[in-house]
């Protein structure tokens, strides 16, 4: 589904003869650029109190540094065309919380996933479009990894 937006950006498109490709990317995390928080990854610091049942509960996510990636092949690839759906992982939210309790304790108390059962998740995105211009998903660790790293550097989550 698309936006607004995206939706008048494909009729103007369509009407000046403008060859558009579009990247809609999931929740992205990953290093942050600016020194402000963005919504996304303030998500980060909020998970332990936003997750009401872990069991049901998946996270979507791709990295900042994929989603850049794609933005640069979908101008430089000539057969690049259309929409590009962007979703590096779809992850059960006990496996996400573990690896941030493994990363930073503070993030998440052990006791909001080790009694979980989660599911796996019952659907996936596709990915053979966005690897179609050469983007090659990070690791949902390192993502994450380098994600808390840079609340740290800019003095979001206390060491």
């Amino acid at each position: 589904m698309s936006s607004n937006a995206e939706e008048a950006a494909w009729k103007f498109a369509e009407g000046n003869g403008i060859d558009l490709v579009t990247i809609n990317p999931s929740y992205v995390i990953g290093p942050l650029l600016q020194p402000s928080l963005n919504l996304t990854v303030e998500m980060i610091l909020n998970l332990k109190n936003d997750i009401e049942d872990v069991n049901s509960s998946i996270y979507s996510c791709s990295d900042v540094r994929d989603v850049a990636s794609a933005h640069v092949q979908a101008f430089e690839v000539p057969s690049a065309n259309g929409r590009y759906c962007l979703v590096g992982h779809i992850t059960p939210m006990a496996k996400v919380l573990k690896i941030l309790h493994e990363l930073h304790p503070s993030l998440c108390p052990p006791e909001k996933y080790e009694e979980a059962n989660p599911s796996e998740p019952t659907y996936q995105v596709s990915q053979e479009k966005a690897k179609s211009l050469g983007v090659n998903f990070l690791p949902l660790e390192v993502s994450l990894r380098d994600t808390v790293e840079s609340l740290k550097e800019k003095g979001f989550l206390k060491v």
